[in-house]
């Protein structure tokens, strides 16, 4: 035979065995992938309400603190009396509002157990979309990293760091500063009367006293 004719037989030899091969391999098994769920970020009040116009916190000890837009969009106090808001402080406290983030959910939690059956505090914010929505403030959690909070009939761990910011309105509210008014140089209508003492050497009226 021919060197070239056993070339080619060998090289059909091996196509037909790798043919083989790639049609009768096991084939792997189906591997089931198991995803770890994702947990999902959820906040407090929900961005479809719209944003804070109205902020309120009130303690159960009594204390209360109150700001809303007025008629120019601007923030002002209306509690526990009327004046102008520090305008960053008083956007950074909405911005807070919308960042209440939930921890844990807590279906079967008592609300005695937690500080709700008489809630610490009390929140109560108006959005842009007409709607109120209100949160009452618990104890601390056990981990020092939540308040419990109700709100809609559900009780939820939120970041304590976030609830500080607000409830510590009350005892910082946002005023706007009051300047100082500086004091008042003497000027010539608000200057001292000179002294009625007379001075010495300077002659009085009256009778002169005799001279012996």
């Amino acid at each position: 035979m021919r060197r070239s004719t056993v070339i080619v037989v060998l090289l059909f030899l091996v196509m037909a065995g790798g043919y083989y091969f790639l049609n009768n391999r096991p084939k792997p098994a189906d591997i089931a992938l198991t995803l770890e769920p994702v947990d999902t970020i959820s906040y407090l009040f929900s961005s479809a309400d719209g944003v804070p116009v109205s902020i309120r916190v009130e303690s159960k000890t009594g204390e209360v603190v109150e700001l809303a837009r007025n008629a120019e969009n601007a923030w002002a106090l209306t509690r526990p009396f009327e004046a102008a808001a520090e305008q960053g402080s008083a956007e950074a406290a909405a911005s807070q509002i919308t960042t209440l983030r939930i921890l844990d959910r807590l279906p079967n939690i008592s609300p005695k157990d937690v500080g709700l059956d008489v809630p610490e505090y009390t929140l109560i914010v108006k959005f842009t979309n007409a709607v109120e929505r209100i949160a009452e403030i618990g104890v601390v959690t056990p981990t020092g990293s939540g308040y419990y909070v109700r709100t809609n009939n559900e009780i939820v761990s939120v970041s304590a760091s976030a609830i500080d910011a607000i409830i510590g309105l009350l005892t910082n509210p946002p005023y706007a500063e009051t300047p100082t008014p500086s004091p008042i140089p003497p000027t010539a209508t608000n200057s001292p009367p000179p002294s009625s003492t007379p001075e010495a050497g300077t002659a009085t009226n009256g009778p002169a006293t005799p001279v012996p």
